[in-house]
C-alpha cells in the first residue's frame, strides 16, 4: 500500500481551486451511476441504439451486484481517506468500502458497451470513464488498485453484456434479428 499512498499524495500536490472544481464535478457524474444509467435509458428508447442500451443496463446491473454488493463487502478494504483522515477530502466521505471503485466500475461498463456498438461514441465515453476514474484518486477516496479493479471488472462486464446481446438479437431498428 505504500506505493499507492505515495501516488495519492503526489496527486494531492496537483490540487488547484479550478482543478478541484472540475474533479468534483466530473466525479459527481457517476455518484450513483447517473450519467451511465441515463444514457442506457435513452439508448433503450431509440430503436437504432436499443441493443446498446440494454447491454449497458445489463452490465450495470451485474456490476452493481458483483462489485458494490458482493466484492466491496467481501474484501472490506478501507478507503485512503479513512486511513489518513488528515488529508482534506473535497466530497462527502463515502461510507462503503473501497474495492472496487463503483464509480470506475459503472463508467467502464457503460463506456465499453458504447464502444462495442459505436466506436466513435465509445472513444469519447472511454475518455470520460478514465477521467471519472482519475477523479476518484485525485479526491483521495480510492486507491489506484481500487481503480484498476473497477476498470477490469467494468471492462469484462461491458464486453460480455454487449457480446451477449449481439448474439441474442434483441430488437433493433424495429426488427427481430434471428439467432
Amino acid at each position: 500500500m505504500s506505493w499507492e499512498f505515495a501516488f495519492l499524495h503526489f496527486l494531492q500536490e496537483l490540487h488547484t481551486p479550478w482543478l478541484d472544481q472540475i474533479m468534483t464535478a466530473v466525479t459527481s457524474l457517476a455518484n450513483h451511476g447517473e450519467v451511465w444509467v441515463l444514457l442506457a435509458l435513452v439508448f433503450c428508447c431509440v430503436p437504432k441504439t436499443r441493443r446498446m442500451g440494454f447491454a449497458m443496463a445489463l452490465s450495470i446491473a451485474v456490476g452493481y451486484v458483483a462489485g458494490n454488493l458482493v466484492l466491496k463487502n467481501l474484501i472490506a478494504r478501507s478507503r485512503p481517506c479513512w486511513v489518513r483522515p488528515e488529508v482534506p477530502v473535497l466530497v462527502p466521505v463515502p461510507r462503503d468500502y473501497s474495492f472496487p471503485s463503483g464509480h470506475t466500475l459503472v463508467s467502464f461498463e457503460g463506456a465499453v458497451c458504447i464502444w462495442r456498438f459505436e466506436r466513435k461514441w465509445g472513444w469519447a465515453a472511454l475518455g470520460l470513464a478514465l477521467l471519472i476514474a482519475f477523479s476518484r484518486m485525485y479526491l483521495f477516496v480510492h486507491f489506484p488498485t481500487d481503480i484498476l479493479g473497477g476498470m477490469v471488472l467494468g471492462t469484462v462486464n461491458g464486453y460480455v453484456a454487449a457480446g451477449y446481446l449481439r448474439e441474442r438479437g434483441i430488437r433493433q431498428n424495429g426488427k427481430e434479428k434471428k439467432s
